[in-house]
């Protein structure tokens, strides 16, 4: 057994030198050349790290499009985002987003995937983290390094589908930065126009009975602009930072639809506005390991749907809303003696968010919500043991009413512990189990009494004002070597889950959300690695080769097993399957194909998948031209055409199935422009400035 195990750990360490990295950047100084590697997936103790990047197969069209792409994430429209068979609190550069469901989806849509420098899923947030970040937590950040001279980089993106037309989407977007001794400063603007289809088909099947309730075809028309402004300040040893984004989308539609009784020809448009504001005092000591924030953060989401019929040309749903969100947080850290070396970090924060919903410019949702909260956390590290032990004490203050009643209150005090113990067998290879207590408040777009959504006769769906917040427990033991293996089992104990209910009555489908006592989600996960070249080569010359990280020809293999568990309920679970390969081609050209998917018959909630839920085979082929300035892909998605959504909401004789125009095929480009200051030193991020830099666990 120690054999084997030695086996499969030189087998990992083998892969560690030649996994798909890209290089990062190249300084010269004279004679002397340093080269940084970025790696394609990077494994901390506490996250999983996703270079977009410089990854083609990820980047080549919207955000949520790359997102489907990665393994052991899934991103249903019945049950939201999950990652590992945790659900994720979405956060853009280390701030959260406070937008779920169908506007999540919409602000992902409308963002190009190569305006997105990496993707972090915290899977163990501590207790520096607000306890409301629910069980994980993916972080988008979109920001790029600033350079001690203008620099500037042109993206484009171009995407075609064609089924029952052509459809286009296309993307552009500019980054501008510099700095000098005065202040630094940086400037990403794009747009995005996108041409998609969605079909619908909603039925029931009573007594071997088959009845069409809704059909619909729908052609949709997305078009989003954003801009993200950073300024920051060198204060001596101290830095202020100055961020300001802002998102909009003006989204069409137009919906044909059948089913029992009705048909219905309707017009929806859907236009919103995000504005972010952040300013961050960043203090620092003589003392590296010392450091004090002060980050005062402002958001604002203003939301409008509007439905009209073309049939009787009048209007049918008039549903607006506005949610602004403060922040004001404080964190201090430094150095501790104890043990071999340790750390204690300590903070503090207040936020106040707001939320009023309007039915025809009538309100019937006003919605508050206070929280005040303290943090500590110790890491220490003995030997080859790293600890961390941290707690979190949160205060909450919820009320609102609706236009009939008042919502019921919930004023509480909790404390949120946090534990994680580490053995590191040697470098990057560790085993590490994590407790962590947390709780998910629910989101606004699960109260809000209003639809967003399109509906019609027969198909209805609206929040649930009375909604009340989920407790988590999340348990989790995971080995993991060089990044790119690991082996995992996670549990999370969620107590008043938030699930969507479908509800059949005759002939009309409702869809709203529910708290039900408890929800039990195990997930077991395995990556692995695996070099063509031991096949060709074989173990012994495969130790010999000096790899090139841009040079190598592998196949990644990831797996996982979920159940999710429900009160009465004999529920079943299901497989995820994630295959990528790289295969370098002559002439430098590198391609990458991936493949996705599902086992059918386990429970997704309290859903039953009836089809392989997002099954697709994805290929791409990109170049580098111009001494890496320029960089060029081509890619085909769901080339089968065999990746859709189908449902059974358990208790019904309901069918759900959609399915988007998911085949496409384009191209992206990123070009650098060259600059002649080969000596000009990188500065750190200024369009996002994260408050957790490094893994959690102190390192030399």
């Amino acid at each position: 057994m120690r054999n084997f195990f030695f086996c499969i750990v030189l087998l990992f360490s083998i892969f560690s030198i030649s996994a798909q990295e890209t290089p990062k950047k190249t300084t010269e100084l004279t004679e002397v050349s340093i080269t940084k590697e970025k790696k394609a997936v990077e494994q901390k103790a506490d996250r999983t790290i996703f270079d977009f990047a410089s990854q083609s197969h990820l980047n080549s069209g919207s955000v949520l499009e790359g997102l489907k792409k990665l393994p052991g994430l899934i991103l249903s429209d019945v049950a939201g985002m999950m990652y590992q068979g945790k659900q994720l609190d979405v956060y853009m550069d280390g701030r959260p987003l406070n937008i779920s469901s169908n506007e999540l989806n919409a602000f992902l849509e409308g963002m190009p995937a190569n305006a997105v420098e990496r993707i972090e899923v915290i899977t163990q947030p501590g207790a520096e983290f607000p306890a409301t970040s629910g069980g994980a937590i993916i972080n988008i950040i979109t920001s790029k390094k600033a350079k001690s001279y203008l620099s500037a980089t042109y993206s484009a993106g171009l995407n075609f589908t064609t089924y029952d037309k052509l459809r286009s989407r296309v993307n552009n977007s500019l980054l501008l930065s510099a700095k000098n001794k005065y202040f630094g400063w940086q400037l990403n603007v794009g747009q995005s126009y996108r041409e998609s289809a969605l079909w619908s088909n909603i039925t029931k099947n009573e007594n071997n009975i088959v009845t069409n309730l809704s059909d619909t075809d729908s052609d949709r028309t997305t078009r989003s602009y954003y801009a993200k402004s950073a300024l920051t300040f060198d204060l001596k040893k101290d830095r202020l930072l100055l961020n300001y984004d802002v998102n909009h989308n003006n989204n069409d539609a137009n919906t044909r639809g059948s089913g029992f009784g009705f048909t219905s020809n309707d017009a929806s448009k859907t236009n919103i506005i995000r504005q972010d504001a952040v300013a961050t005092y960043q203090r620092r000591f003589d003392d590296k390991n010392k450091k004090l924030d002060f980050k005062f953060n402002f958001a604002r989401n203003d939301n409008g749907f509007n439905l009209d019929s073309n049939i009787f040309n009048a209007p049918v749903l008039n549903n607006t809303y506005l949610q602004d969100y403060l922040n004001f947080n404080i964190d201090y850290s430094q150095g501790l003696n104890i043990l071999d070396k340790g750390k204690i970090s300590v903070g503090t924060l207040i936020d106040d968010l707001s939320f009023e919903a309007k039915n025809s410019g009538v309100t019937n949702l006003d919605y508050t919500r206070r929280t005040t909260a303290g943090y500590l956390e110790l890491q220490s590290t003995y030997k080859k043991f790293d600890f961390i032990l941290g707690g979190r004490a949160e205060d909450y203050t919820i009320a609102g009413k609706t236009n009939t009643t008042d919502l019921i209150p919930f004023k509480q005090f909790r404390f949120f512990p946090n534990a994680s113990l580490q053995y590191n067998f040697g470098p990057q290879i560790f085993f590490n189990a994590n407790y962590n207590k947390k709780i998910s408040l629910p989101s606004t777009s699960s109260l809000n009494p209003n639809n967003t959504n399109y509906q019609n006769q027969n198909v209805s769906y609206s929040g649930n004002p009375q909604l009340q917040p989920t407790i988590l427990d999340n348990y989790e033991v995971k080995i993991s070597a060089f990044d790119y293996a690991f082996l995992g089992y996670n549990l999370s104990v969620a107590k008043n889950k938030v699930i969507n209910e479908v509800i059949l009555n005759n002939n009309s489908v409702s869809n709203n959300s529910i708290n039900v006592s408890e929800l039990k989600i195990h997930n077991f996960n395995f990556a692995f690695p695996l070099p063509y070249m031991l096949f060709t080569k074989g173990l012994k010359e495969t130790l010999k080769f000096d790899v090139n990280p841009d040079k190598i020809n592998f196949l990644y293999i990831y797996t996982s097993y979920q159940i999710h568990q429900l009160p009465d309920l004999d529920t079943k679970g299901f497989w995820m399957f994630n295959l990528m390969s790289q295969i370098l081609l002559p002439k430098e050209i590198k391609f990458v194909a991936t493949y996705n998917y599902t086992t059918t018959g386990g429970n997704y909630f309290n859903y039953v998948f009836k089809k392989p839920y997002g099954s697709s085979l994805d290929m791409s082929f990109s170049k580098k031209f111009m001494k890496d300035q320029l960089s060029v892909s081509l890619n085909f998605d769901d080339v089968l055409n065999t990746s859709k959504q189908e449902f059974n909401p358990v208790g019904t004789t309901v069918l759900l199935e959609s399915k988007y125009d998911t085949r496409r095929f384009g191209f992206t480009l990123n070009y650098k422009i060259p600059t002649k200051n080969k000596l000009a030193k990188e500065d750190p991020n200024l369009l996002n400035k994260e408050k957790k830099e490094d893994s959690g666990i102190i390192t030399n």
